[in-house]
């Protein structure tokens, strides 16, 4: 077919209608009228509320994924926050709680501490503070290890208290640590006194009276105890000190087909939580330093009132001596005296009067009595002739 006989226009199935370019020209038109419209009569609003109204639903369905994504998110930023926050809480709990129980452990240590001084002022045997580590493992007795031993002076026998009582004995010495037998052990046996009554009795150990106790054997079931009676040491063993609590009787069981009356007593001591205990030296092994200074002082008064003594034995030796040389004296002058008296030729002597009167001025009194025995002499010789 030659190129002049085609058909140049386009198929119906490709009319387009207008022309791009008139189209452009048409809605640019439009688009300037309706705003031009709508800034000065408001006439699309209506429009544009219907049309906001159809498209608010589709609008919100399309929304929703991108929301749900953005509340995921938050969701594990908050989760993770919130397990953050949590673990820190729980820790910052943990903490607390921890010192709050590390307070009340040392109020309860200071209060114990504070009882332990008290009831130490209280007797003035030497003690040593101690802390117990551990219960040992023999299910069949009760013992207790504390922390002092034999490098810290703790000797076999020690009686060992806590802030309210007796609690037990020394009874196994190492190096660095120490074995107690509690008070409740039934190899243990106290020397007690009834505060009320004064009677002397012993407690031993009952572990198995509720739970942990002692016992006072051995006891007339006429006794006069009653419940509620406090237990010291007595202090006749020589080993715990006198006047330290030791039990309560709390129950009493009197038997008509026995003699003895079964007494069960509850230690004062914390025999199960005890923590801080004070060991005291034995009163046997005790110093005794001030009856010692006081043996040395009193044989220092004795040396000095023997010195004393001795020296005032010297001076009444020495006065006494004076006083007899002073009466010799005073009689080889009465004797003197009496000679020159009796002899008138040694009257005559000119000698003899200076020591005449040497021996008046010396004593006159003394002179005297020679002179009356010598005018007696002179008046019997007188009357022999005359006779």
């Amino acid at each position: 077919m030659p190129l002049g006989t085609l058909d140049r226009t386009a198929p119906p199935l490709f009319n387009q209608g207008p022309s791009a370019l008139s189209k452009l020209i048409f809605f640019s038109a439009l688009a300037l009228f309706l705003m031009v419209a709508d800034a000065r009569f408001n006439i699309v609003q209506p429009i544009r509320l219907g049309i906001g109204a159809v498209l608010y639903p589709v609008q919100w369905l399309a929304l929703k994924p991108v929301q749900l994504v953005g509340l995921g998110e938050r969701y594990f930023e908050d989760l993770k926050t919130a397990q953050t926050k949590e673990s820190e809480a729980r820790r910052a709990l943990a903490l607390q709680s921890e010192r709050a129980s590390q307070a009340d452990t040392l109020a309860k240590d200071n209060a114990r501490l504070r009882a332990l001084l008290d009831l130490r002022q209280t007797t003035s045997t030497p003690g040593r503070a101690a802390e117990v580590l551990y219960d040992t493992a023999d299910p069949y007795t009760r013992k207790v290890v504390i922390d002092q031993g034999l490098n810290n002076g703790i000797a076999p026998g020690s009686p060992v208290i806590d802030e309210h009582g007796v609690l037990g004995q020394v009874t196994q010495v190492q190096p660095f640590t120490s074995e107690v037998t509690l008070v409740v052990d039934r190899d243990l046996a106290i020397p007690v006194q009834n505060v009320r009554t004064g009677a002397r009795s012993v407690a031993f150990g009952d572990p198995t009276a509720h739970g942990g106790g002692l016992e006072l054997r051995f006891m007339q079931a006429n006794s006069d105890v009653q419940e509620g009676d406090q237990l010291t040491t007595s202090g006749v063993d020589g080993v715990y000190p006198p006047g330290l609590p030791v039990a309560t009787i709390d129950r009493i069981d009197r038997r008509a087909d026995s003699a003895f009356a079964r007494i069960h007593c509850s230690p004062v001591a914390e025999v199960s939580s005890a923590r801080y205990v004070l060991v005291l030296a034995p009163p046997a092994n005790q110093p005794a330093p001030a009856a010692a200074s006081n043996a040395g002082t009193s044989k220092k008064e004795k040396a000095d009132a023997k010195a004393d003594a001795k020296a005032d034995a010297k001076a009444d030796a020495k006065a006494a001596a004076r006083k007899g040389d002073k009466k010799g004296d005073n009689k080889k002058a009465d004797g003197k005296a009496a000679d020159a008296k009796v002899d008138p030729k040694a009257d005559a002597k000119p000698d003899a009067k200076p020591e005449l009167k040497a021996d008046l001025k010396a004593d006159p009194k003394a002179a005297a009595k020679p002179d009356a025995k010598a005018a007696a002499a002179a008046a019997d010789k007188k009357a022999g002739p005359a006779r």
